[in-house]
């Protein structure tokens, strides 16, 4: 999965020798992104004015030179220099490193004439994202595609660019676990892998068994796995890289490995892709495995409830009330709000570890992909600077977030019950929103919190941009962009 390199290369483009060249153009400005190729601007741009291409955002054309020192050179389009967006680089370098994927080069070259430390970065990130597959169960691979073993950035700031394959590798990372299926993995198995890579990242790591849950009161999260043959862990992750950090942080992550929705069960098409509920643990394993190369002076520790959600005799059921890790009780609506149940304990847990803030990634409600679509994660925090914060952060790494409210009083006595302190479901309406308030129920005062519902873009059906068909790794770079926003200059 990680065999592709991303490299600096300070080539003199107008005598370079190379398998395929990547040229990154703005719309209309052919002549500037190709003046460096010296003696193979003419050709190409022959070919590119009767093909008609001129730039456009996300057009890619494949100018072939036989016999010359370069002979396939991709033109991927940015679009208007004036509503370009970092992002837009990503996008491009993914089209380029998938477009030469079809061709035998193993060696490219990618050039962009304005080339910065940021542009560096998200451009590697394109690369490697854009180059993701996960084809680990099949037995024929695709024919015709060959693979890519090395990248060259040209002129690019090695940084940048070595800081560019961390996060992407991360990401990446992430997506593997996600697209997992659930009879490989589950609580247990899942437990296993984040053992496996603490050892590997030198991070500490314990892993809570059901015994050790039932002497704690994880009852909430004991509940949820209570119809599966599975039993639930929960899983505590510690990256401290100085004795005396500064900043502590922590993150909790959903980790369903599978929802059938319990004894609530869902719909047989609303079932599929369930495998993908654990999105948010894979998340946060994705930071964890790449924090320790940042090498940055904080404490992050993630936490993951990793449970399955089955129906069976001893499931739990619709009228239940369970008293959580933090004392408050749970009434039971509807099984399939099993996350926000097994969140309950995680994030009580992690309040109990004083950090500064909390920041959670779960899969939570699918009435947040009916709100926002399914490019946009929502965002709900009770610290509007910390979500200022991650707002401005996501412009930045192109993974798209949306604040929704908090403050509805009326929605919020939707989830009061008579017989506890509060009901696990508030009904179809406004359900995104309640399910986050449910959530801050467990959040300790005077922590700052946010909660990224990333059920509507977890997994994408079509491939497009730097994202393949399968689950995205949504949040990587963005949250390990904002550890490393903490830590300060």
């Amino acid at each position: 999965m990680f065999l592709l390199k991303v490299l600096k290369s300070d080539a003199n483009l107008s005598e370079l020798r190379a398998q395929s060249l990547g040229v990154l153009v703005f719309e209309g400005k052919m002549d500037e992104a190709l003046d460096a190729l010296g003696d193979l601007k003419g050709p190409i741009k022959l070919q590119a004015d009767i093909e008609n291409f001129n730039g456009k955002k996300e057009k890619a054309f494949k100018v072939t030179l036989p016999g010359s020192r370069i002979p396939r050179v991709f033109l991927v389009g940015l679009g208007l220099e004036s509503e370009v967006k970092l992002d837009d680089f990503r996008v491009a370098a993914a089209i380029y490193t998938k477009e030469a994927q079809k061709s035998c080069a193993e060696e490219l070259y990618l050039f962009f004439p304005k080339i910065s430390a940021p542009l560096s970065q998200a451009i590697a990130e394109g690369c490697l994202l854009g180059s993701y597959q996960f084809d680990l169960y099949k037995t024929k691979k695709e024919k015709g595609e060959s693979g890519i073993k090395d990248v060259y950035i040209i002129g690019g700031d090695y940084e940048f660019i070595e800081r560019g394959v961390h996060l992407a590798c991360g990401q990446n990372y992430a997506r593997g676990l996600a697209n997992e299926p659930p009879n490989v993995i589950n609580p247990l198995s899942l437990a296993n892998i984040a053992s496996e890579l603490a050892n590997d990242m030198k991070l500490d790591c314990k892993i809570y068994d059901e015994k050790e849950l039932e002497e704690m009161g994880m009852n909430a999260l004991l509940a949820v796995g209570k119809g599966s043959v599975n039993p639930p862990r929960l899983i505590h992750l510690t990256y401290k890289q100085a004795a005396d950090s500064r900043v502590k942080v922590a993150l909790v992550g959903k980790g369903l490995t599978f929802d059938s929705g319990g004894l609530n069960i869902k719909a047989s098409e609303n079932m599929r892709t369930m495998k993908g509920d654990k999105a948010g643990a894979c998340t946060l394993l994705g930071v964890m495995r790449t924090l320790p190369k940042l090498n940055l002076q904080i404490e992050v520790h993630a936490l993951i409830g990793a449970v399955e959600n089955m129906p069976s005799g001893s499931s739990y059921k619709p009228d239940d009330i369970i008293r959580a890790y933090n004392g408050k009780t749970i009434e039971i609506d509807n099984t399939d709000a099993e996350g926000r149940v097994t969140m309950a304990d995680i994030l009580s847990f992690a309040s109990g570890l004083s950090p500064s803030c909390i920041l959670d990634v779960a899969t939570l409600t699918g009435a947040c992909a009916v709100a926002l679509g399914p490019y946009t994660a929502g965002l709900f925090s009770n610290d509007q600077a910390f979500c200022n914060t991650l707002l401005e952060i996501s412009s930045f790494t192109g993974e798209r977030l949306w604040q929704l409210p908090l403050d509805d009083v009326r929605l919020r006595k939707r989830l009061d019950s008579p017989f506890a302190d509060v009901l696990n479901s508030a009904g179809r309406y406004g359900g995104a929103i309640t399910a986050a308030m449910f959530l801050r129920e467990f959040v300790r005062e005077g922590i700052s919190w946010a909660h990224l519902d990333i059920a509507g873009v977890n997994y994408y059906k079509d491939p497009f941009g730097y994202y393949p068909k399968g689950a995205s790794g949504f949040g990587v770079r963005t949250i390990l962009e904002w550890l490393s926003k903490l830590q300060g200059p």
